[in-house]
């Protein structure tokens, strides 16, 4: 497609600085057949709109009159059709994500255009959206209305005033915050955001916002790099600055899918002599990693710290009570 996208332009600017040219010339500067030259101003009058319009008094291809004056230009972002279709595929994967339809009901122009593009039928459409599913489990949908409006003043950069539910505790309180990023994890969306009641920055999930406006005022910027340090350092969602660092050991037979796994973008990764595999992944809060290692069950072993062993052990001792 790379080819075919420079003949686009060539021929855009050789219409452009010329004010006419014929068939000929562009077959000269292009250096193509002509049956590739008819196939590309079909494609740029047909799927790009392209004012193109031939004058046969005097045998020439010039922008049409109702386009005199006015801009017109190719789009900057070129795809192919295996890129167009994998644009689809990204569509699927959105919609999959997001089960109130606020992002799909934001992107659908753009997905009209990529229809237009392919020169697809709308019931080709829906049945290429058909052969791909996106399958998940345990999914925590969030109210449209707050994932617009935590979305447009992340884009915005203003604040938000939200009543913020707190599970553990099991208490809602009111909170101003200044997003800084949204994060999609494990079928529930996660706002990192600086909180100005508690001076820091703090990663909120969105299901738990049980109200939210913005409040017109700018939000405080934080570093990309500042955000990434502070919450992004442990296993998992869970944040905060204190990591310790846990030794996985899973059996052979284990390691061949976990060997493929990205745990941790910090991890450490060795293949035992006897064929088990360790994984060294840093973390923060406990109750995450552990469920992930109970998943596992006894095809994997923490060496260490003992204080996620006995984590570990504890929950494999209330969960074998359940059964007896």
């Amino acid at each position: 497609m790379g080819n075919r996208t420079e003949r686009f332009y060539k021929i855009e600017n050789l219409i452009r600085h010329h004010g006419g040219v014929s068939f000929q010339q562009m077959l000269d500067a292009l250096e193509v057949s002509p049956a590739t030259l008819k196939r590309d101003l079909q494609f740029l009058r047909d799927r790009m709109d392209a004012p193109i319009v031939y004058h046969r008094e005097d045998n020439l291809y010039r922008f049409g009159e109702e386009f005199r004056g006015q801009k017109h230009e190719l789009p900057g972002l070129w795809f192919d059709e295996r890129e167009l279709y994998s644009l689809l595929t990204a569509h699927q994967l959105l919609s999959g994500l997001d089960s109130n339809g606020t992002l799909a009901r934001h992107l659908q122009p753009l997905l009209d255009r990529i229809y237009h593009l392919l020169g697809t039928s709308d019931s080709d459409s829906a049945e290429l959206m058909r052969r791909v599913r996106i399958m998940g489990t345990g999914k925590r949908p969030v109210p449209s209305e707050h994932f617009e409006l935590i979305g447009a003043a992340l884009l915005k950069r203003q604040r938000i005033a939200m009543r913020y539910l707190t599970r553990g505790r099991k208490t809602s309180s009111d909170r101003e915050v200044s997003p800084q990023r949204l994060i999609h994890y494990r079928g529930t969306w996660y706002l990192d955001a600086w909180c100005h009641e508690s001076d820091a920055l703090k990663r909120f999930a969105l299901d738990a916002v049980e109200s939210a406006q913005t409040t017109g005022q700018k939000a405080r910027d934080i570093s990309l790099k500042r955000v990434e340090q502070e919450l992004d350092g442990g296993y998992g969602i869970f944040a905060g600055s204190k990591v310790n660092w846990a030794t996985l050991v899973f059996s052979a037979e284990a390691a061949q899918w976990v060997s493929r796994e990205e745990w941790h973008p910090d991890q450490k990764t060795r293949v035992l002599p006897d064929g088990r595999y360790e994984l060294k992944v840093p973390y923060v809060e406990v109750t995450e990693l552990a469920m992930d290692v109970l998943r596992h069950g006894a095809e994997v072993e923490v060496a260490s710290p003992k204080a996620l062993r006995d984590a570990v052990t504890t929950r494999l001792k209330a969960a074998l009570a359940q059964y007896k």
